[in-house]
């Protein structure tokens, strides 16, 4: 099961603008990948959601706030 995510500030990377994210539901194997690579929580969180919707961790990187809480609601509606 994925979750479209259309984004309000389309991002451009590598010649190419991404306007929507799939982010499919995390496995226990996303958060052992995500927790070896150490780093703080944010950049941990970051790797996650990249994983999750199969993009580069700039493209997250790159996002507007308010499209980077999208991606947050869709997790947290994943868990619950």
């Amino acid at each position: 099961m994925k979750t479209e995510i259309t984004l309000s500030y389309p991002v451009e990377m590598n010649g190419e603008t991404v306007t929507c994210l799939n982010m499919r539901r995390m496995k226990a194997r996303d958060q052992v990948a995500v927790a070896k690579q150490g780093g703080t929580d944010a950049e941990q969180e970051v790797r996650l959601f990249a994983n999750l919707c199969e993009v580069a961790p700039p493209v997250i990187e790159e996002l507007d706030m308010k499209d980077y809480r999208k991606l947050q609601e869709a997790y947290r509606g994943f868990l619950s």
